[in-house]
């Protein structure tokens, strides 16, 4: 049976003073993915999640191939396959099906779980061995959203519930790929990035065109609801955020989406009235302090547990 260690992250070194600054650059990614919400009732047709994902992936691979001018070749035509149905194709389905079928808030909990799920999968395919700190503030994180999210009666679907675990699932086992794998030689995280938007956006389109169909005409603020989600929410975020996954500790990385539903409440309270209440406000300090403590590497933690003695008589 394997045993948890004590530590957060046993043998680990403290991080470079830039590990900072990459976090913060990794984390816009999921804070900007919080606004998905607000733009596509407010901005989007309804009826469309499917479609609406494919415009918001497929546009974006297809321009940063033309930019990085290179394509996945040999083991990384799979690969990128692969990688792009987890990440984006069957994350995408799985979690409009989820939230079709749940209230919004129970969809968000069940994908909160995210961290577990790379904790397990980091130790079978990375060595990682898992944590006592991160299992924990990986728990403390699902309460800390469900505190945000979850309002007034609730309605459970059993497909539902199992189509919001798989996506926690499906995203869980392309961030650990992701960080296996890496990157060929000479190429960089946007090229990747729109290996992966490309491969999830073709595959998601079939099941729009066969569940949705075509869209209706679009007026202006839903032509900028969709330029928004291809530009800022998959253009440049996920460039970034597979940059983070190669440079930092995967299971770090794994908490931060845990941003997305503490902005898109937010965005609900300024923008569209939504109320927030006391227990919302301490979700919000579990949620950021489960984030910040996953960051923390084995010496840091040591470091600040540790007690310093006064001799006697001073």
């Amino acid at each position: 049976m394997t045993q948890l260690s004590d530590r957060p992250d046993a043998g680990s070194t403290p991080p470079p003073s830039s590990t900072l600054a990459v976090t913060a650059l990794t984390a816009t990614a999921p804070a900007i993915w919080g606004t998905t919400y607000l733009v596509t009732t407010e901005f989007l047709p309804p009826g469309h999640p499917l479609m609406s994902a494919v415009i918001r992936a497929l546009p974006a691979g297809l321009v940063l191939l033309a930019i990085t001018r290179k394509l996945p070749h040999g083991a990384w035509l799979w690969r990128s396959l692969l990688l792009g149905t987890l990440n984006i194709g069957a994350f995408f389905a799985l979690l409009f099906v989820a939230a079709y079928q749940l209230p919004g808030g129970v969809a968000a909990t069940l994908f909160a779980l995210q961290p577990l799920f790379v904790v397990a999968l980091a130790f079978l395919l990375l060595g990682e061995k898992p944590t006592r700190w991160r299992l924990g503030w990986g728990l403390v994180g699902v309460v800390g959203v469900g505190l945000i999210v979850l309002r007034g009666q609730l309605s459970f679907d059993l497909w539902g519930i199992l189509a919001g675990i798989a996506a926690a699932g499906v995203m869980a086992g392309g961030i650990v790929l992701t960080k296996r794998w890496g990157r060929p030689e000479g190429v960089g995280a946007a090229a990747l990035a729109g290996w992966q938007l490309t491969a999830g956006g073709l595959v998601l389109v079939p099941l729009a065109f066969v569940f949705e169909g075509l869209p209706p005409a679009l007026d202006l603020p839903a032509i900028g609801g969709y330029a928004w989600l291809a530009i800022l929410g998959a253009l440049l975020t996920y460039p970034l955020w597979f940059s983070g996954i190669g440079r930092l500790p995967v299971v770090a990385v794994s908490f931060l989406p845990l941003l997305s539903p503490a902005v898109a409440t937010i965005l609900g309270w300024l923008f569209l009235g939504e109320s927030l209440t006391p227990w919302q406000g301490v979700g919000f300090v579990l949620a950021l302090t489960a984030i910040a403590a996953a960051q923390l590497s084995s010496d840091v933690v040591r470091g600040l547990a540790r007690v310093p003695t006064t001799p006697r008589g001073e």
